[in-house]
């Protein structure tokens, strides 16, 4: 999936799920919101939607648990070593590690109005 036009002058927010219904809801739901998107099933194709942009995200959202055994973490660490940005985990997994405060933690399923809290405190969007 590609990024969006910024039409809207909206903050940049890369969500990594590698369930392409989830996908499609949850960068569906930013858009709706004014947020531009890039929406990738993997690391690896986060990296290269970015590089294409020449943009720096100005949040992460992403899955716990991904495809062949990655994990959310592993995926906010290694986009942190090439951008210095905030992120939220969202998680179905009950063993899934607590938020440290390194990352905003939300429990599926969530509901939107908690979403777009997350957000607002993570300074993406204004109240």
């Amino acid at each position: 999936m590609k990024a969006t036009r910024d039409t809207h002058g909206g903050k940049l927010i890369v969500v990594i799920d590698d369930d392409p219904l989830v996908l499609e809801a949850t960068g569906g739901l930013l858009r709706s919101w004014g947020c531009r998107v890039v929406a990738a099933a993997s690391y690896a194709a986060a990296l290269v939607q970015l590089a294409e942009l020449g943009r720096r995200p100005d949040l992460i959202v992403c899955d716990y648990r991904l495809s062949e055994g990655a994990t959310g973490v592993d995926v906010i660490e290694g986009l942190r070593n090439v951008f210095e940005i905030p992120a939220l985990l969202i998680s179905g997994d009950a063993s899934s590690p607590p938020s440290d405060g390194d990352y905003g933690l939300l429990h599926k399923p969530v509901d939107a109005a908690k979403f777009r809290a997350a957000l607002v405190d993570a300074s993406v969007l204004q109240r």
